[in-house]
């Protein structure tokens, strides 16, 4: 396992991190027994860094990373969870305010079972009614909590990468971390344009989402994947390319996205071990030539000098949502 200083927090984290998403139904039907398996056996194989948060599985995530971790050394992981989106329902799901976001570190702190969690971040900041709300009321609670011992680092999570750079050039507390997720990918490689900057401001890159929260998978993305029917299309014939020629797109995908410079460490979400130590085998050995050769083919006929992205698609989507229950 490669391990990469996160940012100047002195965190020592594995390049590949354990994301809690997969502990919900977010991507498949929730199984305990499978989880613990999963949780521990990657801590067995150095992965020492998991990312969760309360949106995942509505506090089922941070629950079952809690039991896992129950007689697990505090020194020997590090963890984090966030702030901002909570629940399913429309009017329920993002709440950046003074007292629900105190709620809200104490909450998974519980879950958790721990005294602290090593990063904070708020959740998804594109969704906050105005970023003032982020920067005057949410990051001053996530300070104190810093102050009082209940976390050592603060950071923010969103898909819209220039306003998380915004954030960063206007916010008064210090944030240590930004994470982007399905923006260093075979389709949308973004990210690479802004790791410059936030190493020169002393942040750290947390990156998730190599197969674009599945879309680059011969399986393919679940029905709620907010991509146009277009970009579902065009991953589909890549998957399609790659079961005639024997190979999983999600590795070739996977492999892609791990090597790429400027990033700390990169998010993946695993259905099961056997998942995760393919794709620490990934890391580790490489692709063989026969996937070099199909992930060349596939960056010409399908990626080649176009950036697929579901930009300024989910927050209109969310605030139609919002209007339904409003109006009703």
């Amino acid at each position: 396992m490669r391990y990469n200083e996160l940012g100047d927090t002195g965190m020592m984290v594995s390049h590949i991190g354990l994301g809690g998403a997969a502990f919900s139904n977010i991507y498949g039907t929730y199984d305990e027994k499978r989880s613990f398996e999963l949780i521990k056996e990657s801590l067995n194989r150095g992965v020492n860094y998991l990312e969760t948060g309360p949106w995942y599985g509505q506090g089922s995530s941070e629950r079952t990373i809690g039991k896992a971790l129950k007689d697990v050394p505090r020194s020997s992981f590090f963890i984090g969870s966030k702030v901002g989106r909570y629940e399913k329902e429309p009017e329920k799901m993002f709440d950046f305010s003074v007292e629900k976001t105190e709620a809200g570190v104490d909450n998974t702190l519980a879950l958790l079972d721990l005294d602290y969690v090593d990063l904070i971040q708020v959740h998804d900041v594109t969704f906050a009614p105005d970023i003032s709300i982020v920067l005057k009321e949410t990051l001053p609670v996530l300070e104190r909590a810093v102050r009082d011992g209940k976390a050592r680092y603060i950071g923010i999570a969103d898909y819209d990468i220039d306003l998380m750079k915004e954030i960063v050039e206007e916010s008064e507390v210090k944030i240590s971390t930004v994470l982007s997720y399905a923006k260093s990918t075979l389709f949308d490689n973004r990210l690479q344009n802004y790791t410059n900057y936030f190493k020169s401001k002393r942040v750290a890159v947390i990156n998730a989402a190599a197969t674009g929260m599945g879309l680059l998978s011969n399986k393919g993305p679940q029905p709620w994947h907010p991509a146009s029917d277009d970009i579902k299309a065009i991953c589909k014939r890549a998957s399609d390319y790659c079961k005639s020629k024997n190979v999983e797109l999600a590795r070739i995908a996977s492999w892609f996205t791990l090597n790429q410079p400027g990033i700390d460490v990169n998010i993946c979400g695993f259905f099961n071990v056997e998942q995760m130590v393919d794709t620490l085998d990934l890391l580790e050995s490489g692709l063989s030539e026969h996937e070099k050769i199909v992930l060349s083919e596939v960056q010409t006929r399908y990626f080649d000098k176009v950036t697929l992205h579901w930009d300024d698609v989910e927050l209109p989507a969310y605030k139609a949502e919002l209007d339904k229950v409003v109006n009703k």
